[in-house]
């Protein structure tokens, strides 16, 4: 999300967005559109891909239900351009309320909120676990290494926990970077998540070569059976959140030369190829490696002092510290712009000490609140079951339901069935991991 995200936020500002005839500024080609689809799309979710392989029970069933996926979420990105050039709109929020009504829209917001925040909690569930896997990283190895004891004999200190030192990061680092209105850093750090992904998936295929102990055939390539059938349908929320640009999307068309309904088709079809290829290969080499031993965070699976995954820790620690703010950014401009309005129609003055007393207020709670959450979660496949059963919306349900509005079709309908299906079943698996029930 990170170009994407310095480019839409001066859109996310107002609840409706002017035609995209009145948009200033040179127009994205198609190559252009799909570096930034891809910047949208490729990211933390990369790390979870290898687990979901193994939990789809083994390449074939997880590489099948990619592919079925793929169909709708190609098809959600047409429906949504297409939404977008009936009604002139140029943000998924905006396309949403003209399209199927301010209350639509107003869920479309809640929803959006919700997605950026649990989104937030993931990142910090990454930073938390590569600060507890990398040993250049761990106080507690350090001491172990000066006082010559054994990690399990060394007494435990709070200074020594990797969370203690990711509320240090948040504190020194994310909250200063996060307070401002506008993030400049950004334009400098704009393809780091990408590379980052890239690295990651390159170093995990070096790495299962390098192994040659691993014993690649007792590995299965697929299962049978109806547990099988339930692993399958288990792993969508990790497909939804890995593969979703869908709220990029809408800024993306609007901002393309040609918006031709079958260029964007062209240009939806070629990003969701690349990210099936990207992820496809890394969920595959990561499963070969490690099996059923597959750690929910992939970079969790590989030794602390391993070289090569130290330098995609550190890419994607550095990746998600710059973008969290990025993503919170997003998140306050939908809450604080309500709030400032609210504000005038009680007859007071907006100055600029109530707007940066709202914006610091804003910033501190949701870091707050975001870091008790990862403090205290096992494991990212949790968050993104979470993220996964949201994304849903964006992927299937809002989409479904602005094409039975504008064309009243079949497809419109059975995407929207899909998707209901997908946040029940995800939000349902969500909620019986919490309860230690899975």
């Amino acid at each position: 999300m990170e170009e994407l995200a310095r480019e839409s936020i001066s859109l996310l500002a107002s609840a409706s967005a002017k035609p995209r005839v009145d948009l200033a500024g040179p127009r994205l080609g198609s190559l252009g559109a799909i570096v930034i689809m891809l910047k949208s799309a490729l990211g933390a979710g990369l790390l979870n891909f290898p687990w979901a392989f193994e939990r789809a029970g083994g390449i074939h069933n997880a590489i099948a239900v990619e592919l079925v996926s793929l169909v709708f979420l190609v098809s959600g990105l047409i429906i949504l351009g297409y939404s977008s050039s009936i009604c002139g709109q140029c943000t998924y929020q905006a396309v949403v309320k003209e399209v199927c009504g301010p209350a639509i829209g107003q869920l479309c917001e809640i929803c959006f909120i919700f997605n950026l925040f649990m989104i937030s909690v993931a990142f910090l569930v990454i930073v938390d676990d590569q600060l507890e896997k990398c040993d250049i990283c761990s106080l507690t190895r350090c001491i172990s290494l000066l006082t010559g004891l054994p990690e399990s004999e060394r007494p435990y200190y709070f200074y020594t926990d990797q969370r203690f030192a990711l509320v240090l990061l948040c504190v020194f680092l994310i909250l200063p970077i996060s307070t401002p209105k506008e993030i400049s850093i950004q334009k400098y750090i704009s393809v780091l998540g990408t590379l980052a992904g890239t690295y990651l998936t390159v170093a995990i295929i070096i790495k299962y070569h390098m192994m040659h102990s691993v014993q690649v055939h007792i590995i299965p390539l697929y299962s049978n059976g109806i547990n099988s059938w339930a692993s399958m349908f288990s792993v969508i929320p990790t497909i939804c959140f890995g593969f979703q640009c869908h709220e990029a999307s809408i800024a993306i068309y609007s901002s393309m030369e040609n918006q031709r309904l079958a260029h964007w088709a062209f240009i939806s079809v070629v990003t969701m190829i690349i990210c099936l290829i990207i992820y496809s290969l890394t969920g595959v080499y990561g499963y070969l490696t490690f099996g059923k031993d597959v750690k929910a965070d992939i970079l969790m699976s590989y030794m602390g002092n391993d070289i090569l995954m130290l330098i995609a820790r550190l890419l994607f620690g550095v990746s998600i510290i710059t973008i969290y703010p990025i993503i919170l950014l997003l998140g306050r401009s939908v809450i604080q712009d309500p709030l400032l309005s609210w504000w005038r129609r009680r007859g007071r003055v907006v100055t600029v000490k109530f707007e940066s007393r709202s914006r610091y207020t804003l910033t501190f709670l949701w870091i707050t609140a975001t870091l008790l959450i990862a403090a205290f979660v096992p494991d990212i496949s949790k968050v993104i079951s979470v993220i996964g059963g949201i994304s849903a919306f964006f992927i299937f349900i809002f989409p479904g339901i602005a094409l039975v509005l504008i064309v009243l079709t079949l497809w419109g309908v059975v995407t929207l069935l899909c998707g209901a299906f997908i946040f029940g079943q995800s939000t349902t698996i969500a909620v019986m991991q919490l309860l230690g029930k899975i």
